[in-house]
C-alpha cells in the first residue's frame, strides 16, 4: 500500500480484506477452466506474490485527475500517473505494471478502478501479458471499471499471449452512466507465433460484462477458446488469423451509428479483416478486426481509435512511445 500527498491509501479493512484470495477470484468459472483446478506443484494459491492486488480512485481537482485512492498488493502495482498528451494536459495516462513479468500457476488478480464525475483517465499496461505454462490449477483476472457521469475513460492494454499450456478465465465487469464514455480495447494473439506456437494453450476464457448505472445489462461478451473441445479456428471463431483485436466504445455523446460507421471505414482503408457493429440498445458500437502480424493489427487498432477518439474528443490519440512491435 502506498501513499502520498494528495492520494488517500486504501484501507485493507477486514481480516484478508482487499488482498484475500476468495475476493480475488472469480464466483463463477466456465468449467473449461475449473475442471483444471489442482494444488500446484509450486507455490499455491495464496502464497506470497500469487496474489495481486490494484485499486483506485480518480476525481476532477482543479480542472485535472487527479489519482485520490491507491492501494496495491505485488506482483500488481502502477507508478505515479502521467501526463504526456498535450491535446489533453488534464487526462492522466495510469499504467499496469507487474512484477511478475507474466501470468502463473495459481495466480489470482484483482483490478479496480473508480473514475469519478467529470474525470478523463486512461489506461494501459506495461508491455504484453504473458501468459506462461501451467501443468497444474489456472490462473484468472478479475477487472472492475466504473465511469460516473461525465467521465471519460480509455482501458487499452497490451496484447494477451496465452503461451502452449497455458489456462487463464478473465471476468471484467464495467459499470457506465448513461452520460459517461468508456473505450475499451482488448488484443489477443494465439500464441508465440514467432517460434511456430499456436493456439497451444489449454484455455483461453472470457467475460465481458457492461452494466448501466442502475445495474442493469447492457450487453456481454464471452469468449471460449478451448482447443481440445471445438475449433478455435472456424470462422466464427479466430478463423486463420494469428491476431484478434476488439475496440468497444461505450457511450451516448455520439450517434451509435455513426461511430459504427467510423470505425468501419477506418478498418477498410487498413485491408485487413474486420468489421464494426452497433452495440445492443444503441449504447455505442464496437469493432473487430483479424490479422496475421503484430504490426499490422497494432496499426490497424490505433487508427480505429484515433478515428473514434477525433470524433468524441476533437484530439488525435496519442501514438505510444516505442509503438514499433516486436514479435515475442
Amino acid at each position: 500500500m502506498t501513499g502520498a500527498a494528495g492520494i488517500r491509501p486504501l484501507a485493507d479493512r477486514t481480516a484478508g480484506g482487499r488482498t484475500s484470495v476468495e475476493r480475488c477470484t472469480p464466483p463463477w468459472l466456465p468449467t473449461a477452466v475449473s475442471g483444471l483446478g489442482a494444488v500446484p506443484d509450486t507455490l499455491p494459491v495464496g502464497s506470497p506474490g500469487k496474489v495481486g492486488v490494484l485499486e483506485m480512485d480518480f476525481a476532477s481537482v482543479a480542472g485535472r485527475t487527479e489519482l485520490t485512492g491507491h492501494f496495491q498488493k505485488a506482483p500488481l502495482h502502477t507508478a505515479r500517473p502521467l501526463y504526456p498528451d498535450p491535446a489533453r494536459p488534464d487526462m492522466p495516462h495510469v499504467m499496469f505494471l507487474s512484477s511478475g513479468g507474466g501470468v502463473l500457476q495459481g495466480d489470482r488478480y484483482r483490478i479496480a478502478a473508480s473514475c469519478g464525475p467529470g474525470t478523463a483517465v486512461h489506461f494501459s499496461t506495461q508491455t504484453a501479458t504473458r501468459l506462461y505454462r501451467m501443468e497444474r490449477d489456472y490462473a484468472t483476472q478479475l477487472v472492475d471499471v466504473t465511469a460516473a457521469p461525465g467521465s471519460y475513460v480509455e482501458y487499452l492494454p497490451q496484447t494477451t499471449i496465452p503461451f502452449g499450456g497455458s489456462r487463464y478465465y478473465q471476468h471484467m465487469r464495467v459499470t457506465a452512466s448513461a452520460e459517461s464514455t468508456i473505450v475499451l480495447g482488448d488484443k489477443l494473439m494465439a500464441g508465440r507465433l514467432a517460434r511456430g506456437e499456436r493456439h497451444a494453450y489449454t484455455a483461453y476464457c472470457a467475460d465481458l460484462d457492461v452494466h448501466g448505472q442502475d445495474g442493469r445489462l447492457l450487453f456481454a461478451d464471452p469468449i471460449r477458446l478451448v482447443p481440445a473441445e471445438d475449433a478455435v479456428t472456424a470462422p466464427t471463431v479466430m478463423g486463420g488469423f494469428g491476431l484478434m483485436a476488439t475496440l468497444y466504445v461505450i457511450t451516448r455523446a455520439a450517434p451509435a451509428q455513426e461511430l459504427a460507421d467510423t470505425m468501419h471505414t477506418t478498418l477498410a482503408g487498413t485491408g485487413l479483416r474486420g468489421g464494426a457493429s452497433v452495440l445492443p440498445g444503441e449504447c455505442g458500437a464496437w469493432a473487430r478486426v483479424f490479422g496475421e502480424r503484430s504490426p499490422e493489427v497494432e496499426e490497424a487498432f490505433f487508427r480505429t481509435w484515433d478515428a473514434v477518439r477525433r470524433r468524441l474528443l476533437g484530439a488525435a490519440a496519442p501514438r505510444p512511445h516505442g509503438a514499433s512491435w516486436v514479435e515475442p
